[in-house]
């Protein structure tokens, strides 16, 4: 099954894809909040994204804290998540994430990508982390939304 893997921000949400497999992750893209008119769009924009895929499911990265709670982003990623649930007949999962932007980072700086060009693919890199991460765990593992 190919899945959508987001990495969900206030200003930015990168996006990964799979294989039609579900094995490999690849980065999709970035959409940027301030690129649409308000929030509803830009919700209608993700939810564009992700059928254009021909998605089977999506991964939603949830930014727990260090000792598994919720935080004030948690709960904005809960609530996106309900939102695109409505627009999306599809399954949608969350992987716990920590620190994922911070090995994004370390991912392209060791790739020799250029700290200008790092900025802009960041948030792709970290849903790529997201996705790979959901990807290797046995599916009895997999958290739904």
């Amino acid at each position: 099954m190919k899945y959508v893997g987001v990495d969900y921000g206030l200003a930015r949400t990168g996006l990964a894809v799979s294989d039609p497999e579900g094995r490999l992750a690849f980065p999709l893209g970035t959409l940027r909040l301030e690129e649409h008119a308000g929030r509803k769009e830009f919700l209608a924009a993700l939810a564009a994204r992700i059928t254009a895929e021909a998605a089977g499911a999506v991964v939603m990265g949830l930014p727990l804290l260090d000792d598994g709670t919720d935080s004030l982003t948690t709960r904005q990623v809960r609530n996106i998540t309900a939102r695109l649930k409505r627009r999306l007949d599809l399954p949608v999962f969350y992987m716990p994430e920590l620190l994922s932007s911070e090995e994004a980072w370390a991912d392209l700086r060791e790739a020799g990508v250029r700290v200008g060009k790092r900025k802009a693919v960041l948030d792709q890199q970290a849903a790529v982390r997201i996705l790979a991460s959901f990807l290797a765990l046995p599916p009895e593992q997999r958290r739904p939304a």
